[in-house]
């Protein structure tokens, strides 16, 4: 039961109600019995400081049995107290009932009128064998106690009272208790309730069932739970679909080089007399193999970028240099959609702290897609400027451009986009992750049926001014 979270929140509402309750129950109790026992005190001490006074001014000279006589003669009729009358030893002279008594009183109220103030007690009489509430004032002539007057009261009475008092707000705050925990049992149903459902569907998601969704019943934490595990359901969804999509992309795309090597292969080993046609199957086994390579290479790559492993061997570079080595073998080796490549590169050098292998397999990526998505003998063009500490560099093609709906997704782990051109989608989202590391970024434009400029930003390295970089140093570099 303390193992879930209804438990719980049962056992500390409970225990906060109880903790509540005893405290006002304790408040309750005390005030209770200050209020009764002072309002009683306060009576009996009116009574007897009254009854003193008069006699302390209207009888100064009397003899303290004389006194007593007179006191107890002239009661209030009805007088529920016992009245006495104390010699200084403590001894009853006379009494409300008219006896009298050798044993000595020495209680606290005693003590403090023969020392002429006005003592009160409350505790335990042996005599009447129950609790009694005392107020004993003194009895004066000529500026000398010669007695004490003391008037006591059962406080049986109030203790019932009292206990009365307290077990019914015992009962009403065990009342409360139980309606506090009733409320707290719904409360929690109403909150577990719901979490309940949402575990339920997350589990369904976790099988791989993402047809489900969680219903928003209120405008609270819990709902926004709901809404984000629709959001996830969403996205695993996509991920999902995604995935299957690229092992579908993959799957051909592996296909397609094994049929043509091992179609191929199985002519070679059957035996050709035309030298022409071995040539070319060889040629194009030893193409298909450098495809059937890329695509692996690929696949580690990626795989790396998912597992967060990449890792750039930074060293100082020239950017320039290596845009025009890139300049120069995609010139001069040619392809064969005889696309051509325009570049208008910076006369300066471009230094910069990069790791130059991830950096080059950018850009022929970038390349490659440009001419591979480029109109049969159109352009591509790499052009890169300098501005604020940062380089900008360009790949614009003119061929048949990415739809609207691919555009935001293009480069996201998985996705290929609609294009049926050959490929398993795998560049881009290496290259971005690469220039991320790189402390750069990719921005992708593209209008459909026109082409697509992909624009990539990195930072440049910010030279020491008293120990120039030699330009030349930078290209020997590379």
């Amino acid at each position: 039961m303390l193992k879930s979270i209804r438990g719980r929140l049962l056992l500390q509402i409970g225990l906060l109600l109880l903790t509540i309750i005893l405290l006002l129950e304790a408040i309750f109790a005390a005030a209770v019995s200050t209020y009764y026992f002072d309002s009683a005190r306060q009576i009996v001490q009116s009574r007897a400081v009254t009854a003193a006074t008069l006699s302390n001014q209207f009888m100064e000279g009397y003899t303290l049995q004389e006194r007593a006589r007179y006191i107890l003669e002239n009661l209030v009729p009805g007088e529920s107290s016992r009245v006495e009358v104390l010699d200084l030893e403590g001894r009853t002279v006379v009494d409300s009932y008219g006896f009298s008594s050798n044993q000595r009183i020495r209680t606290s109220d005693v003590r403090v009128a023969q020392q002429g103030g006005v003592g009160s007690y409350s505790g335990y009489s042996q005599a009447f064998r129950q609790r009694i509430m005392a107020i004993s004032s003194p009895l004066v002539s000529y500026g000398e106690v010669i007695g004490t007057l003391r008037f006591s009261v059962s406080a049986e009475p109030l203790y019932r009272e009292v206990v009365k008092l307290i077990g019914w707000s015992i009962g009403i705050g065990a009342a409360v208790l139980a309606l506090g925990v009733a409320l707290s049992l719904i409360i929690a149903r109403r909150i577990v309730g719901p979490v309940k459902e949402l575990t339920v569907i997350s589990r369904q998601m976790a099988t791989g069932d993402f047809t489900v969704k969680a219903i928003r019943k209120y405008n609270d934490e819990v709902g926004t739970l709901a809404d984000s595990l629709n959001h996830m359901n969403d996205e695993l969804s996509k991920s999902e679909k995604m995935k299957n999509d690229f092992i579908s992309t993959v799957s051909h795309e592996l296909r397609t080089p094994l049929t043509s090597i091992k179609g191929w292969g199985e002519t070679l080993v059957g035996g050709l007399d035309d030298e022409e046609t071995t040539m070319l199957g060889l040629g194009v086994i030893t193409s298909e193999t450098d495809r059937l390579i890329g695509l692996v290479e690929d696949l580690l790559d990626f795989s790396k970028y998912q597992s967060g492993e990449i890792r750039m061997r930074s060293v100082p570079v020239d950017l320039n240099s290596l845009l025009r080595q890139l300049d120069l073998q995609y010139t001069h080796s040619g392809n064969k959609r005889g696309v051509k490549l325009h570049t208008l590169l910076p006369e300066e050098p471009m230094p910069m702290h990069a790791d130059l292998n991830r950096l080059k397999q950018v850009f022929v990526n970038l390349l490659d897609n440009a001419i591979k998505f480029s109109d049969l003998n159109g352009e591509v063009r790499l052009t890169a400027a300098c501005s604020d500490l940062q380089v900008h560099v360009c790949v614009q093609d003119d061929g048949e451009g990415i739809p609207a709906a691919d555009l935001e997704r293009i480069g996201q782990r998985f996705y290929k986009g609609s294009s049926k051109m050959s490929g398993s989608g795998l560049g881009l989202a290496i290259s971005k992750e690469i220039v991320r590391l790189h402390g750069g970024r990719i921005k992708i434009e593209s209008e459909y049926g026109i082409g697509t400029t992909v624009t990539v930003t990195l930072p440049l390295a910010v030279a020491d001014p008293l120990d120039p970089a030699d330009p030349a140093e930078h290209r020997s570099l590379l």
